[in-house]
């Protein structure tokens, strides 16, 4: 998975979305401060397809509408608005339509200045992207890749806001857990991997382990034109890929892992490797 998957392009010349404190939108009214903040939102530098592609299959989404504009429509947010979501739906839309067999997980996981019409629009957009591609909500164990191949499904939608309940094809927040380490020290974020990885659930969610660092105040204001990628994430890759790397998947093991950057280490072939120790565990059984 991918952490703020849509993050690659944000408008620096919008205004700063709803989803910041007054005073950055204050000081965000000069553009320099607009061009730092861009440094320290954009966490991908994959497009959607790009990130498909290279073995990206859960993705996390922020959601916004911008204040003052007419109509319904909504935006990628972080910090700065991305791209309308309708664009991004159809350019993961048209990847799923070349390759079948593939499964995505969408996450829509904060809204800001969306009322229940704003939700509507957007939850209807969702399904005229998807249609017959949508997963409708079952029991997680049961949803195996055979499970999606013999109904033609390929998307699920995890939608943490609670008119998830009007649409069969919106599973609920609580089954995609990703507790948050928020915190810039490596050390600190593998430790909380460990305990939350301890702590979760055995049947019934998915899980996302979310290896990413948060930076601080302080940390922005010290190192405000390096951005984020310099500061924290270079830095850091190595060690927590190497987390990954002994890591094992299953019942009590890791599901889904984020990462920043994701085309900047092998991480994407890193996680997906993990498989075959499944696939090991089956043979000796038999």
């Amino acid at each position: 998975g991918s952490h703020d998957s849509f993050s690659y392009w944000v408008d620096e010349k919008s205004p700063v979305g709803p989803d910041q404190a007054t005073a950055i939108k204050r000081l965000a009214r000069i553009s320099l401060v607009r061009k730092i903040m861009k440094k320290w939102s954009v966490t991908q530098n994959l497009t959607f397809k790009e990130q498909l592609e290279g073995g990206i299959r859960y993705f996390d989404l922020r959601v916004s509408s911008k204040p003052g504009e007419i109509g319904k429509e909504t935006y990628f947010i972080h910090g700065l608005f991305g791209i309308k979501v309708w664009d991004g739906l159809k350019e993961m839309n048209s990847f799923l339509e070349q390759h079948p067999k593939e499964v995505i997980f969408l996450d829509f996981n904060h809204f800001y200045a969306m009322d229940d019409s704003h939700h509507h629009f957007l939850i209807n957009r969702i399904h005229s992207a998807f249609e017959s591609k949508l997963c409708c909500v079952e029991c997680v164990e049961y949803v195996t890749l055979l499970y999606m191949w013999e109904k033609k499904h390929q998307v699920l939608i995890f939608y943490h806001h609670p008119l998830y309940q009007e649409y069969p094809f919106l599973w609920p927040g609580n089954k995609m857990p990703a507790p948050w380490a928020n915190t810039t020290n490596v050390h600190k974020l593998l430790q909380f991997l460990e305990t939350t990885l301890g702590e979760r659930s055995r049947y019934g969610t998915f899980h996302v382990s979310q290896a990413i660092l948060t930076p601080r105040v302080k940390t922005i204001a010290r190192h405000l034109i390096r951005g984020l990628k310099n500061t924290l994430v270079h830095r850091n890759l190595p060690m927590i890929l190497n987390w990954v790397k002994a890591q094992k998947p299953g019942v009590m093991g890791v599901n889904i892992i984020t990462s920043d950057f994701v085309e900047l280490v092998d991480f994407a072939a890193t996680v997906i490797a993990l498989n075959d120790l499944l696939l090991e565990e089956d043979e000796s059984a038999t």
